[in-house]
C-alpha cells in the first residue's frame, strides 16, 4: 500500500495531495478515487497501468428480455455501470429505458436474463431487494409525502426507533448528514410541500443515499427544474460521482448528457443500438443512434408569407402580472415563439388567452373582431386551442381511452339530442390516430400506458379535430424523445401551411431558433422585445429575457 502511494505521489509531482488523504481515499473508495487524481493530470491510462486495475463494474446486465401482452419491450438488452461512473441511457419513448430501469430497481421482474452486482448474480424481486443491493430509482414524478417533514420523508418506512417509538432526534441528526451530502441547506423538520421542486428533487436524492445506494437511477431529473436548480443538480451529480456513487442518467436533453456523461448507452426498439465513450459523445452521434438515421435537417422550418391578422392582443393585463400591458398580433400561417426565463409570465399569458385565468384588462380580437374570452369554453368557440405544459394533469384524462380523449373537445359539437355521438367519436379517433401517427394497440388503449410522445400527440390531436384558428402550445416537446419531437415540428409546419396561427412557449433555445418565424420575449410579466427571424440568436434572446427592454416592446 505504501509503495503504491509513493509511486502515485511521484507521478502527481507538486499537486500537494498528502499521503494520508491518498490512503484514506484508497481505503474508502477503491482504486477509482486514485485514478481520478490521474484524470486531473490527463494521466488516466498511466494511473490504470500503475495500479494494475480497471474500473470495477458495480452493475452488469446481460440478455434481459421482457414482454407485455402484444409487445416485446426488451429483446436481450445489456448494460454495465462502473463504480463512480455516470452512464447516460438514451432512446426514444418506447425504446425500453423505463422497463429496464424498473427491472433493475425491482419494480418488475425480467422474463429472462442476468443481473450481476459486484460480479455476483442476483435476483431483484422487489424494491426492497433492490435497495438491499444498493440500487435506488428516482422517478421523474417525485415520490414524496408533501405533508411530512424532510427528515420523515428521508427515513419513511425505515424510521429509527427508541423504546418502540420513532426516534425524532435520530431522524433529525441523520437526515442532516444526508442533506449535507447533496448540499441542501434546509432544516430536516421543514415540510416537503413548502420546498421548491428543485429542492424536493435533492430530498429524493438524499433519501436514496440514506439507503446506502451505490447506484442511483435518475429518470428525467431536470424536466421540472429551473436553470439554477438544474445547475445545482449537476453539481450534486458530479460530487456523487467523485465519491464513488454510480449513476444511470436518463434525459431527453442532450446538452445535459454532453456535460455529465462518462459514457452513453442507446436503446432502440428494445435493443442495444450502440454506445459512445466520453470522447465520442456529440449531439449528432447520439441522435443518429437513437433514431437510426441522420437528422441533419432536424429543424426543417421554411417560413411562409404571413397571411391576414388572426389574433390581436391590446393592453392585456394578466392576473399574475397586472402592472404590465401586453400587445402583439398573430397572423395566419405564422409560427411565433414565446421565450423567456422561468417565471417570466409565458404560461400565464397563454392561460389568459385561453380563459383559464381571464385577463384583468385589455382586449382580444379574432379576425379583426373583439372577442370576450372569460373561460375555456368561450376560447374554444372562438377557435382558440391550448396544449398545456402538464399534459397528464391538464391535457388528458389519463385513465380514459385514446378515443375518449381525442373526442373530448368535440363532444358538444357532435352530440345528438344531448347524447354522445359514438359514430362521430370513432371517425375523429381513426382520423387522428392515423394523422398523428399515434403508436397504440387500438384506440381503446388507456392513455396512461402510452409513451410520453404519444400522449402528447393525443393532446394535440384532440384540438386538431376542432380545426382551430389559433393554436397555443406550452412546452410542446417537453419530456418526449427526439423522434417524436421531429414529428411535432412537422405537424406545426403542416398546420401553419393550412393557415393556423401558432404561438408556442419553449425553454429550449434550439427549438425557438429552429422553429419560430419571429420571437416575442418576456421578462417578469412584460414583453421586453420582439425579434424577427433574421435578428434571432441565443445572445439577442437572452439579452431581452434578462430585462433589457427595447423600444419595440
Amino acid at each position: 500500500m505504501i509503495e503504491v502511494v509513493a509511486r502515485i505521489e511521484n507521478l502527481l509531482g507538486g499537486m500537494g495531495h498528502k499521503t494520508g488523504t491518498l490512503i484514506g481515499n484508497l481505503l474508502r473508495y477503491n482504486p477509482l478515487s486514485l485514478l481520478l487524481l490521474f484524470e486531473e493530470r490527463n494521466e488516466w491510462q498511466r494511473g490504470t497501468d500503475l495500479l494494475g486495475c480497471h474500473m470495477t463494474a458495480v452493475l452488469e446486465v446481460s440478455d434481459i428480455i421482457k414482454s407485455f401482452p402484444g409487445v416485446r419491450a426488451l429483446k436481450g438488452v445489456g448494460l454495465s455501470v462502473g463504480v463512480g461512473e455516470v452512464v447516460a441511457l438514451l432512446g426514444e419513448n418506447g425504446a425500453g429505458k423505463s422497463t429496464l430501469m424498473k427491472i433493475l430497481a425491482g419494480v418488475q421482474p425480467p422474463d429472462s436474463g442476468e443481473i450481476r452486482i459486484d460480479g455476483k448474480v442476483v435476483q431483484i424481486g422487489s424494491v426492497d431487494e433492490g435497495l438491499k443491493h444498493g440500487v435506488a430509482l428516482i422517478h421523474q414524478e417525485l415520490n414524496l409525502a408533501t405533508n411530512l417533514s424532510v427528515g420523515a420523508n428521508i427515513f419513511l418506512g425505515r424510521e429509527p426507533k427508541k423504546g418502540g417509538f420513532i426516534d425524532e432526534k435520530e431522524v433529525f441528526s441523520r437526515s442532516r448528514e444526508f442533506l449535507d451530502k447533496v448540499g441542501l441547506d434546509v432544516a430536516p423538520d421543514t415540510l416537503v410541500g413548502d420546498l421548491a421542486i428543485g429542492k424536493q428533487q435533492l430530498v429524493e436524492i438524499a433519501k436514496a443515499l440514506s439507503t446506502d445506494a451505490r447506484l442511483l437511477i435518475m429518470d428525467e431529473p431536470t424536466s421540472s427544474l429551473s436553470q439554477r436548480e438544474t445547475e445545482r443538480l449537476f453539481e450534486v451529480v458530479k460530487d456523487l460521482r467523485n465519491n464513488g456513487v454510480s449513476i444511470v442518467y436518463i434525459s431527453h436533453r442532450l446538452v445535459e448528457v454532453i456535460e455529465l456523461a462518462d459514457r452513453v448507452v442507446v436503446l432502440r426498439d428494445g435493443e442495444n443500438a450502440g454506445e459512445l465513450s466520453r470522447d465520442e459523445i456529440s449531439h449528432d452521434r447520439m441522435v443518429s443512434l437513437m433514431v437510426g438515421r441522420d437528422l441533419s435537417q432536424f429543424y426543417a422550418h421554411e417560413p411562409l408569407e404571413a397571411g391576414a391578422k388572426v389574433l390581436s392582443v391590446s393592453g392585456l393585463r394578466t392576473p399574475v402580472h397586472p402592472a404590465y400591458e401586453i400587445n402583439f398580433d398573430l397572423r395566419a400561417g405564422e409560427i411565433v415563439g414565446l421565450a423567456g426565463l422561468v417565471g417570466a409570465g409565458r404560461t400565464e399569458l397563454l392561460e389568459s388567452l385561453f380563459g383559464i385565468a381571464p385577463a384583468v384588462a385589455g382586449s382580444i380580437s379574432l379576425d379583426e373582431k373583439e372577442t370576450t374570452i372569460t373561460n375555456p369554453r368561450e376560447a374554444i368557440s372562438a377557435g382558440v386551442a391550448l396544449v398545456p405544459e402538464d399534459r397528464k394533469q391538464q391535457g388528458l384524462i389519463i385513465d380514459m381511452a385514446v378515443a375518449d380523449n381525442l373526442s373530448l373537445a368535440s363532444l358538444g359539437r357532435d352530440q345528438r339530442r344531448g347524447f354522445l355521438n359514438f359514430g362521430a367519436e370513432k371517425e375523429i379517433s381513426d382520423e387522428m390516430v392515423n394523422r398523428m401517427r399515434i403508436k397504440t394497440p387500438s384506440d381503446r388503449q388507456i392513455v396512461r400506458f402510452l409513451s410520453g410522445g404519444n400522449q402528447q400527440k393525443v393532446v394535440i390531436g384532440k384540438w386538431l379535430a376542432m380545426k382551430p384558428k389559433v393554436l397555443l402550445l406550452d412546452e410542446p416537446t417537453r419530456g418526449i424523445d427526439i423522434g417524436a419531437k421531429q414529428e411535432i415540428y412537422a405537424l406545426m409546419e403542416e398546420l401553419a401551411a393550412q393557415g393556423v396561427a401558432i404561438l408556442f412557449v419553449s425553454s429550449e433555445m434550439e427549438e425557438v431558433l429552429g422553429m419560430a418565424d419571429r420571437v416575442l420575449v418576456m421578462h417578469e410579466g412584460q414583453l421586453s422585445g420582439e425579434l424577427s427571424r433574421e435578428e434571432m440568436s441565443e445572445e439577442s434572446i437572452m439579452h431581452l429575457a434578462t430585462g433589457r427592454i427595447t423600444d419595440a416592446a
